[in-house]
Order: structure tokens, then C-alpha cells, then sequence
């Protein structure tokens, strides 16, 4: 428990570098803005006494039509800010210093123009993001921010007009750029920041290393009801599975986050990798669209190429849109994913795999209720490591109301989560008895 401080891996500094941001801020002279917004209530999660020095964002709207479609955002004070466009699917991305976001719910939901939908959160510790989902491509026109006047608060402003592909591509950051392949793919002004690593101090503890990895986080909430976010709901879960493995003092335990914030996938796979652990497990809670009805019990899921049904096939597909939904470029994929697709022929690794989650389902089945089909699989991308044993638990379905019950449950956590340290223990003894001794 000391070292906990050690076991947590975040994202380098790279862009966004906690308020230090050295982003250049595009100036321009002050525009009518269109029609104003009403008053924005506070979103439930409002302004937390540690949030208190960043700024608050109050307010944000769409106005326009789908030739020119402005941006607002109403804030308490001036701020520094980069924008940038990305491809495949269209987006735009705002990086920001963090900012207390007090939005009213639903925010960002509904469209207009040329903006499909938007989100905002935080994605690394001292800064947040903006998204825009656009319907085609744009060019950022203007951009800038307002100080406050007239009665109006100091605002962010981006204008998007609407362009053709050619000249949108010829926006892009070369690296960014759909049809061109980067020489130096280490300095993208489109990507999140790569894991650091190097600061760790070398590790000479025998135990083997369990990461366990709570989905989504930051501006990716996951799957919602209500007021009850996925992001959250299996942070909490996360914790305290990491809480009881750590009692037993026969593992060490890295988390891929232990707060709020936005981690892609490829780093929560190299968090794994870099740190030789021996177990990967990435906990996350389905849901299902009211058009499609209802399901309900945990889910655990192994890596395949082809998916063992259409509902496994539906959640990695959703599952593999993290990085979208939180502004990575896409374009320039690393080598090492294309190697980890190639290595999943290792089979030890997959047998592993599947060994543990069985031993899961077993333990998990006595004190939880599981799905009808228990065990599935699909490409999830974040299980491909090929030399890490990597589940993903579906705990549950938030938009089941009695699994919604069992979620927000602290007994029901405590179960599932002493079920799966069982498991856990028995997949270690298996593999050391399978091992032999050590010679």
C-alpha cells in the first residue's frame, strides 16, 4: 500500500503540461455572436472544493447552419487554447488548460450545422478537451477568445466553415494527414501524450503484476444512465479491486488510472507491456440502445479475431472507438499494434487468457449474476498484447435497472470484487504449478 504512489503510470506531459500551456491563441477582432443561450444550470457533479482555482466553464452553444457554424463557450476567465482538425471520421479538437465544467446535462448532445455533437472533459491531469463530431470537413475560420464586456462573461470563439476533402486534408498536420505516412511519427500535435515510463525506478520484486485498467475516464464517459457515468462506476470498482488483491501482499497491482482522467488505448496496452505484467485485467459496464431490448449479469471477454456473436461484435467495435471519442489521430497508427496483430498467433498467451476466464466465470457465478452467454469474445484492441493473459469484465449493464442497483452497490461490489481476487489466486496457482520449480 505505501508504494501505491509508484504503481500509477499517467500519460507524459507532451501537450498539455498542467496550466503551463504554451499554446498560441489565434486573434481576432470581437464578432456578433448569433443568439444567446439561457442560463446554463450546473451539471450534478458541480464544482468539487478541489476544482475550485480552475477555471469554470458556464455555458456552451451552436449557432449557425451547415455553411457556418460558430462556437461559445462561456468561461470566468481568459484562457490559452490550440485547435486542430483531425480525419477519418471528422473532428475537430480543442485542447484547453483543466477547467471546471459546470455545463448543464446533456450539453453537446444535440447538433447544429456543421457540428454533429461535442464533448468535454478532462484528458491528462492539468488539461481538458473539447471534441467536436463534425458532418464534413471544415476549416477553423477564427478562433480566439473574448474578454468579458457588455454584461458578457470572457468567451472562447471558434468559427467552422465548410470546405471540400483536398483542402481539408491540406490543413492537416503532415503527420495527421490521411494519405501520408510520417517519417518522425514522434512529434504529432494530434496524439495524446506516450505513457512514461523511464521515471519508474527498476522494479525487483518477484510478485507478479496485475494491471488492472477502469475503462473510459476523462472526456470518454463510457455508457450512462442518469447520472451515473461507466467512467465512474468501474474507477470505483477498479479501486477497490486493486484494495483487496493488494491485502492479500502476493501481487503488486498498477492501475491505468486512479482518477478521472483520459487514457488510449494503445497506452493502456504498453502500460501492461513496458511493466511485464502477468495479468491484464480492463473492467468496463455495457449497455444497450432501448431498440435493441434488454440484457442483464456480468459479461468476461477474451481476444479473437472473429467475434463469437453480434453482441460481441457490437461492444468492440464500441469498445475500439475510445480513442476517436477522446481526439487521438488515428491516421498514423503505431508499428506496434500492426506487431501485436500479427504476434496474436502466440497461443500460450490466448490459452492464458482463456484459462483465467473461465476460473472468473466459476468464481464470479456463486456470488453475482452472470449473462446468459458468459464467456464471448471479439477484437477488443485493448486486449491485444501478445505476451500479457488479458480479460475484459463486463460487470454489468447500466441500462438494466436491477443490474444498474447492483453497480451503484458497495455489498454487491464487495462480492464480485472478493470472487474476482479468488479467481485470481487460483489462475496463479495454477501457472506456478504448471511452471515447476524454479531451477
Amino acid at each position: 500500500m505505501a508504494n501505491r504512489a509508484m504503481h500509477l503510470i499517467f500519460p507524459g506531459c507532451g501537450l498539455l503540461c498542467a496550466a503551463a500551456l504554451t499554446f498560441a491563441v489565434a486573434s481576432a477582432p470581437s464578432a456578433a455572436e448569433g443568439p444567446q443561450g439561457g442560463p446554463s444550470a450546473p451539471a450534478a457533479n458541480a464544482a468539487a472544493a478541489g476544482v475550485s482555482n480552475f477555471p469554470v466553464a458556464s455555458g456552451a452553444r451552436l449557432a449557425g447552419d451547415d455553411k457556418q457554424t460558430r462556437f461559445i463557450l462561456d468561461l470566468d476567465r481568459k484562457i490559452e487554447f490550440r485547435a486542430f482538425p483531425l480525419a477519418d471520421p471528422y473532428r475537430v479538437v480543442v485542447d484547453i488548460p483543466q477547467v471546471n465544467f459546470q455545463l448543464a446535462a446533456g450539453t453537446g448532445s444535440a447538433g447544429r450545422g456543421l457540428v454533429k455533437a461535442f464533448r468535454y472533459g478532462l484528458v491528462m491531469p492539468g488539461g481538458s478537451r473539447i471534441v467536436f463530431d463534425l458532418a464534413g470537413p471544415v476549416k477553423i475560420a477564427n478562433s480566439y477568445v473574448l474578454d468579458a464586456a457588455n454584461g458578457q462573461p470572457p468567451r472562447l470563439v471558434l468559427d467552422f466553415e465548410e470546405i471540400d476533402r483536398t483542402a481539408f486534408v491540406q490543413s492537416l498536420a503532415p503527420e495527421s494527414r490521411p494519405d501520408l505516412k510520417p517519417a518522425n511519427a514522434g512529434s504529432t500535435t494530434a496524439a495524446i501524450p506516450a505513457v512514461a515510463t523511464a521515471a519508474l525506478p527498476p522494479v525487483t520484486d518477484p510478485r507478479p503484476l496485475i494491471v488492472i485498467d477502469p475503462g473510459h475516464g476523462g472526456i470518454d464517459n463510457g455508457t450512462q444512465s442518469g447520472d451515473q457515468t461507466e467512467k465512474n462506476l468501474v474507477l470505483g470498482f477498479g479501486l477497490a479491486l486493486r484494495d483487496r488483491i493488494e491485502q492479500s501482499g502476493k501481487y503488486r497491482v498498477i492501475m491505468t488510472r486512479t482518477d478521472d482522467t483520459f487514457i488510449p488505448l494503445n497506452d493502456r496496452v504498453k502500460i501492461a507491456r513496458t511493466q511485464s505484467a502477468a495479468l491484464f485485467v480492463s473492467i468496463h459496464a455495457d449497455a444497450l440502445p432501448r431498440r435493441e431490448g434488454d440484457a442483464q449479469g456480468a459479461t468476461i471477454y477474451t481476444v479473437s479475431d472473429k467475434a463469437s456473436d453480434a453482441e460481441a461484435e457490437r461492444l468492440a467495435e464500441t469498445e475500439n472507438k475510445a480513442d476517436a471519442i477522446g481526439g487521438v489521430n488515428l491516421t498514423d497508427e503505431p508499428t506496434e499494434v500492426a506487431d501485436i496483430l500479427i504476434d496474436l498467433a502466440q497461443r500460450e498467451t490466448k490459452t492464458f487468457s482463456n484459462r483465467f476466464a473461465r476460473l472468473l466465470m466459476d468464481e464470479m457465478k456463486s456470488t453475482v449474476r452472470m449473462h446468459k452467454h458468459p464467456l464471448k469474445s471479439a477484437g477488443f484492441r485493448v486486449l491485444k498484447a501478445p505476451d500479457v493473459p488479458s480479460v475484459l469484465v463486463e460487470i454489468g449493464y447500466v441500462s438494466n435497472k436491477s443490474d444498474l442497483e447492483h453497480l451503484v452497490s458497495e455489498n454487491w461490489r464487495n462480492k464480485a470484487v472478493g470472487s474476482m481476487a479468488q479467481a485470481i489466486d487460483a489462475f496463479f496457482a495454477k501457472r506456478l504449478a504448471t511452471a515447476g520449480p524454479a531451477k
